[in-house]
């Protein structure tokens, strides 16, 4: 096997056995640091090793056997010897406690980081860690805020966790609604990070992380099945992920939605996604975020050719979602939608009134990019592509936006 061959391996055994192999040790010892630092020695135990000794038949289990030998070995080291030998008899011949309702390591590793001892956002990012393996890079552009406050964030909810002595336990059914709330937000951003990576040193769409939250929130829904906002969060991803072959042309760059291959798309994915949109509507309960979002996305599916888009009734659902979530994400999302319907003139000076935090997210550029495009102004146009790249983190939307750049001509020299 060549080394890059050999990197490839390694770095994709890391998608698919992260969680999986934190989530056993965590179930196993009880203990989230220990979970995560022995699963990180055993990975660097693989990158030292398999080069010479090749890569075993069973990635996932050889670094499974190896983290849980780190961890023995980590706890033998902490403490005292009448403890250690105890310990490491318990780890071998105790089994593991009773998985409760939730079956799923990496399951019950999400709502047991979903401690209401932490505050939201601890809660996501530090599961965002344990069980998306996502780096801190990826989690901070998620949140849009910087990598040393996201670190301090993670860093303070293991402190809380150790401090408070907070067991790692298998959640009771009680435990389950005031935690799926955090749950959702987890789910949904995995999946937005395999949908569209962040990063610039991986592929523009990582469909282990897609498929994975799919997957995690079809057990969510199994769980909770009278939760609408579950089955709007399974929906979404369901008609989102069905676009995955048509996102990233041949060349590696990003495929925007209104020039897509609509005949690639998945339509068996696609139908299941709406059919659940529709069991939602004809509830006639009022829709909450998650199931607004899988009808807008509903509504792009239906039209077989991008120009048929029904752009009012996108607009409206927008209108509806910023009654609940008046975010400024949303917003800006809602005036793309208002270009189609109203120009981009109008949609522009709706962008243009939007929180200026948004100058830290590139899509935000992006979106002024194309309106002013549209408008004529080549110049302006020209500065905000020039943003746009220099946030955006990924190849396939990097390659995409400076060919957009390219069309606008030479910049004129200055005086």
């Amino acid at each position: 096997m060549s080394s890059d061959d050999l990197d490839e391996t390694i770095t994709r055994t890391y998608h698919e056995q992260w969680a999986r192999v934190v989530a056993g040790l965590a179930r196993r010892f009880g203990d989230l640091d220990l979970a995560e630092e022995s699963t990180a020695e055993a990975f660097a135990t693989a990158v030292a090793r398999w080069p010479d000794e090749g890569v075993p038949p069973n990635p996932g289990a050889w670094l499974t056997v190896t983290a849980n030998r780190r961890a023995i070995d980590r706890i033998r080291r902490e403490t005292k010897r009448d403890d250690k030998q105890k310990q490491a008899q318990q780890m071998y011949d105790v089994p593991p406690e009773p998985t409760g309702p939730i079956e799923d390591d990496q399951l019950r590793l999400i709502f047991t980081c979903c401690h209401p001892a932490l505050s939201v956002e601890a809660r996501v990012a530090l599961t965002l860690r344990l069980v998306g393996g996502l780096t801190v890079p990826e989690i901070a552009r998620a949140f849009l805020i910087q990598e040393p406050a996201l670190g301090q964030r993670i860093t303070r909810a293991k402190s809380k966790i150790r401090a408070a002595r907070v067991p790692y336990r298998v959640p009771s059914a009680d435990d389950l609604p005031g935690r799926l709330a955090s749950v959702r937000t987890v789910l949904y951003l995995i999946f937005n990070e395999g949908y569209l990576a962040t990063g610039p040193d991986t592929d523009p769409v990582r469909r282990e992380l897609t498929t994975e939250a799919i997957r995690l929130t079809r057990l969510v829904r199994e769980l909770m099945p009278d939760d609408g906002e579950v089955a709007g969060l399974l929906a979404l991803m369901l008609l989102s992920g069905a676009r995955h072959a048509a996102r990233v042309s041949a060349t590696g760059e990003l495929v925007p939605l209104h020039e897509q291959d609509r005949g690639s798309w998945d339509a068996a994915v696609i139908g299941e996604g709406r059919s659940i949109v529709r069991a939602r509507l004809a509830t006639g309960i009022p829709p909450g975020r998650y199931q607004i979002l899988a009808a807008i996305n509903a509504v792009h599916t239906d039209a077989a050719d991008a120009r048929d888009t029904d752009w009012s009734q996108i607009v409206a659902l927008y209108d509806q979602l910023l009654r609940i979530d008046p975010s400024p994400i949303v917003a800006l999302n809602r005036a793309v939608a208002v270009a189609e319907l109203d120009g981009p003139e109008v949609a522009l000076s709706l962008v243009d009134r939007l929180d200026p935090s948004l100058g830290r997210y590139h899509a935000y550029h992006v979106t002024r990019a194309e309106l002013l495009r549209r408008l004529g102004h080549s110049q302006e146009s020209r500065a905000a592509y020039d943003t746009a790249i220099g946030l955006v983190g990924n190849s396939a939307e990097t390659a995409y936006l400076s060919r957009r750049r390219a069309q606008l001509g030479v910049r004129p020299p200055t005086d």
